[in-house]
């Protein structure tokens, strides 16, 4: 247990007395939820996001053909539908099996879709929808928040223990009684402490002045994080089993990390996306963290709802120590 915690102490240490990291760590997410919260705080966008269920019948000079209106497609599930029209998240849902259309009083572009509707769509009935918009930090805080504990967990992992590697640490390692099970347990727990730690005073410092829409639990979003943070330290490892080139271990993390950032949904929906696209992003245990925390924040959802994201979270943990264990040498 001596060795266990000297390891850790020794890397935390090593971390905090690098303040250049340190403080990259913690400002970063700070900067990048404010600056994306006034960026996009005004109601400036120009595409109409509108919902269908059914087959649109052929016309000609519909509203429907615009290039200013996106048309997603929803198979079944019509009130998480209407939810997203309460929350602004779509502008209108058109459902063509029971003629009918739906519309949120209280959002700024329902007033000319109600024109649009009502000229075209003549034998369809109105629906109203009250509900009051999710501003866009609020759906955004979750994904850089993930994005910043992928990078911390990836780099502070994986890229450590190769520079190790490569300075021949891990070789002097070798040759004390420290196992490598004793070594990695020390680095993943280190680097968990400092990653939680962050990520919960990034979310509260940001909250003070930005005050977030939390409709769930803060225990489940604790959850969920320390899961996302045990699959992410455990996904680096395997970048740092084997490799000993620097450049190398940064080049495909980065080659990893990137994809997993643009197709996580961290920046932006990825409904209207090609199934492809959607599918492959469930892949990824950023997805997971990201997916289930907007649940928590903006949904209220509990814990039987996120179970399936947790669950996964908690296989790719498993699969990922036992590959980095498997394939871990010291030189």
């Amino acid at each position: 247990m001596r060795k266990f915690t000297a390891i850790v102490y020794a890397r935390t240490m090593e971390f905090l007395r690098d303040k250049g990291t340190f403080y990259w760590n913690l400002l970063f997410p700070i900067v990048l939820v404010v600056g994306f919260s006034f960026a996009f705080s005004g109601n400036n966008d120009s595409i109409f996001k509108i919902g269908k269920i059914g087959e649109i019948p052929r016309a000609e000079n519909s509203f429907l053909e615009f290039s200013s209106i996106e048309i997603i497609n929803y198979e079944a599930g019509k009130e998480e539908v209407i939810e997203k029209i309460r929350r602004h998240q779509i502008d209108m849902l058109i459902d063509f099996n029971e003629q009918a259309y739906y519309l949120n009083n209280e959002a700024s572009a329902s007033e000319l879709l109600r024109i649009l509707g009502r000229e075209e769509l003549v034998n369809f009935t109105e629906r109203e929808v009250a509900g009051d918009p999710i501003r866009y930090v609020d759906w955004l805080v979750p994904g850089v928040i993930g994005m910043n504990m992928l990078f911390s967990c990836m780099f502070g992992v994986g890229f450590v223990i190769v520079r190790y590697r490569k300075n021949g640490v891990l070789k002097r390692m070798k040759a004390t009684p420290i196992t490598p099970f004793v070594f990695i347990s020390g680095q993943m727990v280190s680097r968990f402490i400092i990653v939680l730690i962050t990520s919960i005073v990034v979310f509260t410092g940001t909250n003070l002045f930005l005050h977030f829409i939390v409709n769930g639990s803060y225990l489940l979003l604790v959850l969920i994080t320390v899961l996302a943070i045990l699959c992410m330290i455990s996904f680096g490892l395997i970048f740092a089993a084997r490799l000993k080139s620097e450049e190398l271990a940064s080049g495909l993390m980065n080659l990893i990390t990137f994809p997993m950032i643009i197709f996580s949904g961290v920046f932006f929906s990825l409904e209207g996306t090609p199934k492809l696209m959607q599918t492959a992003s469930r892949f990824f245990p950023l997805t997971h963290f990201i997916e289930a925390s907007r649940a928590v924040m903006i949904d209220g959802a509990g814990l039987v709802q996120i179970m399936p994201n947790l669950l996964v979270l908690g296989g790719m943990t498993v699969v990922f120590l036992l590959t980095a264990s498997f394939f871990f040498r010291w030189e």
